[in-house]
């Protein structure tokens, strides 16, 4: 199933069940799944029309009456053209919304570098008590929503629209704010967030044949980062390297670097984005322009279990 449309057979349930939620879309609710929530809740759907600053203040302001507002946009325009209103209007003034960007990084493809944002989770990072999630399939983004809604902090949300790989099955067990290990292994540590994840599981099997155990953690949330897991983790292998569809300066690199450079200094190495904007491409050519293939993960995990 597609994500967007997970995603909104999700938050149909939940209007149901809690009258307090509303949604904003910046006229790109067939683009972002939310169309068929208009039809549903008429009365609880809002297009702001290509305003995302307005939709952001507009959001905050319900929230202050105690409205639990959703608002969509591409990534680049609801994370970095809004980036005033959340953290004045939503951050400082303590409101609960929850923001969703779709097609963050490579998955806006066609749309090219003016629609595609390797930055936003740095700058979402950046803002005090923002919660940075981004869902690896729809099974995690469906049992992760209800948990959203009960998260007191304002939430971002870094979304695909349309299909991607199934990671976790039925008996899969969410958590917020702890990540999943999907292998155990002793002699490298593998973190990944987003759309690598299915990568990263291919490379922990082909990794095993060559006789290298991974311990693979997919980082869902990114801020509030699992510390606990990744420092278990470095501790036992004590190589790191991250892997994720974002740049690799303030993104999940940085926060992994961060925290073991402060609580245990660890050979790092990162799959991401090297400090680039965007261009036009198919996502599987622009995996290949920036070196987020499984390709660039088994060098990259390679040349870290060489390393002494």
């Amino acid at each position: 199933m597609e994500m967007r449309k997970a995603y909104a057979a999700t938050l149909a349930k939940l209007m149901e069940e809690n009258k307090n939620i509303v949604i904003l879309d910046a006229d790109l609710s067939k683009a972002c799944g939310t169309g068929p929530l208009y039809e549903k809740f008429p009365n609880r759907c809002f297009d702001i029309g290509i305003a995302e600053t307005n939709m952001t203040s507009i959001a905050a302001g319900m929230a202050t009456y105690g409205c639990i507002p959703f608002i969509h946009s591409f990534a680049p325009f609801v994370a970095r053209r809004t980036f005033d209103q959340i953290a004045v209007s939503i951050v400082y003034a303590e409101q609960k919304v929850v923001i969703v960007g779709t097609d963050p990084g490579v998955w806006t493809a066609a749309n090219g570098g003016t629609h595609m944002s390797f930055e936003d989770v740095a700058a979402m990072r950046a803002l005090p008590n923002m919660v940075v999630f981004e869902p690896v399939d729809s099974t995690q983004l469906t049992l992760a929503l209800p948990q959203i809604v009960e998260c007191p902090n304002p939430v971002y949300i870094r979304m695909a629209r349309k299909e991607v790989p199934d990671v976790f099955g039925s008996d899969y067990k969410f958590d917020l704010f702890k990540a999943d290990t999907l292998t155990q292994g002793d002699d490298l540590t593998i973190i990944v967030s987003g759309i690598n994840t299915p990568d990263c599981v291919k490379a922990a099997e082909i990794l095993k044949d060559e006789g290298i155990n991974v311990n693979l953690i997919n980082m869902h949330t990114i801020k509030p980062l699992d510390k606990a897991t990744v420092l278990e983790s470095a501790k036992r292998t004590k190589k790191v390297l991250t892997v994720e569809n974002a740049n690799c300066i303030g993104g999940l690199y940085g926060a992994v670097a961060e925290l073991l450079s402060k609580e245990l200094p660890t050979k790092c190495d990162y799959v991401a984005v090297n400090d680039e904007l965007g261009e036009v491409g198919t996502t599987d050519e622009l995996k290949i322009r920036y070196g987020l293939t499984l390709e660039k993960i088994l060098e990259k995990a390679r040349n870290l279990i060489k390393e002494k």
